[in-house]
């Protein structure tokens, strides 16, 4: 019978598609790599995702995100995907959580059945207390390391922590994770490909003038990190290969 996901269950089969279903996942961060993260998993057929974002569009996310256009700046990430899933798939529940990913807030997040967790977050601690987290639930999480100052999408590859290099956000998870004992068994998308340096007389030009007085610069906004449109998607893409082919258990 001819329906939108006919050719998916062509190649993993009527079970494999229910599977998929039946499947709740987590998505961690809806930016250039977790939105097309969850778009591919809504595309997938997966029945159940649970998108984390604080964040509203901004117009310097255009060049790269999914739910950014002109006509959604300002608005909630969580709530442009989460209108876009519908419109992709009508069954699949989305579960919009407009917050950050904190102590205080993992309750609320995990408070129903997750089989499946996927970390496309930038900010390390967040990351690294999700990885303890979804440890101490025995639920499987992938994660992505660094997308930014990247030229090259080939240089990506899907491998174990342990054999990262290069990358700087892999660098320190490494370190981090290994003080609470968890050296091995985490999957990750990994970028082989050395950091560009970016231009400092238009990185000057990006970084706010006025944040209020007592108030300083988070790493990320004193440091804008650049990006191309192309490189992003395809880490997320494999992101969502890696929890995609895991639910099947297909290599």
């Amino acid at each position: 019978m001819v329906h939108r996901f006919a050719r998916t269950e062509l190649l993993i089969g009527t079970k494999g598609l229910a599977r998929l279903r039946q499947a709740t996942v987590a998505v961690f961060g809806l930016g250039g790599v977790g939105s097309y993260t969850a778009e591919a998993l809504a595309r997938s057929g997966i029945g159940r995702l649970v998108l984390i974002d604080k964040d509203v569009i901004d117009i310097t996310n255009i060049n790269r995100q999914i739910p950014a256009l002109t006509s959604t700046i300002g608005e909630a990430k969580v709530d442009v995907m989460a209108k876009r899933i519908n419109d992709i798939n009508p069954d699949c529940e989305v579960i919009p959580k407009r917050m950050f990913f904190l102590k205080d807030t993992e309750d609320d997040i995990f408070s129903q059945p997750i089989d499946y967790v996927a970390d496309a977050m930038d900010t390390l601690s967040a990351k690294i207390h999700l990885v303890q987290l979804c440890r101490s639930l025995h639920i499987p999480i992938a994660s992505s390391m660094g997308a930014a100052n990247k030229l090259d999408p080939t240089q990506f590859r899907i491998v174990d922590i342990s054999e990262t290099s290069v990358d700087p956000i892999a660098r320190v998870m490494r370190r981090e994770l290994r003080k609470v004992g968890i050296t091995q068994g985490l999957k990750v998308v990994c970028s082989f490909e050395t950091p560009s340096v970016t231009h400092e007389a238009i990185k000057q030009t990006l970084v706010p003038t006025d944040v209020g007085e007592g108030r300083t610069l988070t790493s990320k906004a004193a440091n804008p990190p650049a990006s191309l449109a192309f490189v992003p998607p395809v880490a997320g893409l494999m992101l969502a290969s890696i929890i995609v082919r895991d639910l099947l258990d297909q290599p």
